[in-house]
């Protein structure tokens, strides 16, 4: 990830997180949340099969804030982020998630919270899951 044109975070193998946050998510459900990615088994083992977890293969996270993911195209032609966390709450929980990641032994990485990023993405796979909290544990 670049930010004002300098490298800022670079991984080789592991997850690129989009993380977003609701109002409604606190400490217990960024850490189920950070505790399910790091259990997910989607890299490949020795047979090709999605079986391995990130801590298996030894990767590492690049954690982005987006609060876009919460964009609400239903009415009109521009997007509303009414869903998306206040930032003041966002940054922190975002802050908590990436610590929870490091807690469970991740080398993380992290964006700038609310920079401007250019984020590059080699998707291997490719793999791409959408997890929400209150579709899991809502």
């Amino acid at each position: 990830m670049v930010i004002d044109g300098s490298v800022h975070g670079k991984i080789d193998q592991g997850f690129l997180l989009l993380v977003g946050i609701q109002d409604a998510d606190d400490e217990a459900t960024v850490r189920k949340m950070a505790e399910k990615i790091s259990r997910l088994r989607v890299f490949e083992d020795e047979a090709g099969k999605m079986n391995l977890s990130l801590a298996q293969v030894g990767g590492a996270v690049l954690s982005i804030s987006q609060f876009t993911l919460y964009a609400d195209c239903h009415k009109g032609n521009r997007p509303s982020f009414d869903k998306a966390g206040k930032p003041d709450h966002a940054r922190k929980m975002y802050a908590y998630f990436n610590d929870v990641m490091r807690e469970l032994g991740h080398h993380v990485e992290e964006g700038i919270f609310a920079a401007d990023m250019k984020v590059s993405l080699c998707n291997d796979g490719p793999v791409t899951i959408i997890m929400d909290s209150q579709e899991l544990f809502g």
